[in-house]
């Protein structure tokens, strides 16, 4: 078993390699235009994240449960309670320039 995890820690491991060219294939793919400096720049950083993540890999997460969300979701749900309203004491319709009546006024579509 330690075999084939260390197989594939390895495999992981060469995929992750960080060069110019794969930087160059992500500024591509996100339109984006590099120079020479910020190639090795973008490269130099991204093998730094990747570092980060690889020390991650290192962790022994055997006997660990997953957990999904740190708190428990629950949904707050209250019931709905009609109310009149009373469009002469308040209105939306009073922070606004743009009404006509009851009604926001917008620009003429046509």
């Amino acid at each position: 078993m330690n075999d084939e995890k260390s197989e594939n820690r390895k495999n992981l491991i060469d995929c992750w390699k960080v060069d110019k060219a794969l930087i160059e294939r992500v500024a591509k793919v996100s339109h984006i235009e590099l120079n020479d400096d910020e190639l090795e720049k973008f490269s130099k950083q991204m093998e730094s994240i990747l570092e980060a993540f690889r020390a991650l890999d290192e962790v022994d997460t055997e006997k660990v449960e997953p957990s999904f969300h740190p708190q428990e979701l629950k949904n707050m749900w209250r019931e709905d309670e009609v109310e009149e309203w009373d469009w002469r004491n308040s209105s939306p319709l009073d922070n606004t320039t743009h009404k006509e009546g009851r009604y926001f006024k917008g620009p003429k579509t046509v």
